[in-house]
């Protein structure tokens, strides 16, 4: 199962920058555990999005650790919306990332 989190920033970008490393560290860890496929800021930058491979017997409990432990989240500077997503078309090209 895959899934999108949407974030949205909660603070002025100059406090989203002053933890920024902080948040692309864990996601890197995130990347090399095989979590994260990708992620990046939006444009313009008001928020960013994952991508996410998760179990599919609990996706959820997969999205609420993320966001859990994203030090954007803990510092209250964004908002996350989990979107859980049964890929149909082109499911074959994700599954080899």
């Amino acid at each position: 199962m895959y899934a999108l989190m949407l974030v949205r920033y909660r603070r002025p970008l100059p406090e989203i920058e002053a933890i920024t490393e902080a948040h692309r560290a864990y996601l890197r860890g995130l990347k090399e555990q095989g979590l994260l496929l990708a992620a990046g800021p939006l444009d313009p930058r008001t928020g960013g999005m994952f991508l996410l491979r998760v179990q599919d017997a609990n996706p959820l409990a997969d999205l609420d650790a993320v966001r859990d432990g994203d030090p954007f989240y803990q510092a209250g500077l964004a908002t996350y919306e989990p979107l859980v997503w049964n890929v149909v078309t082109g499911r074959d090209a994700l599954d080899q990332l």
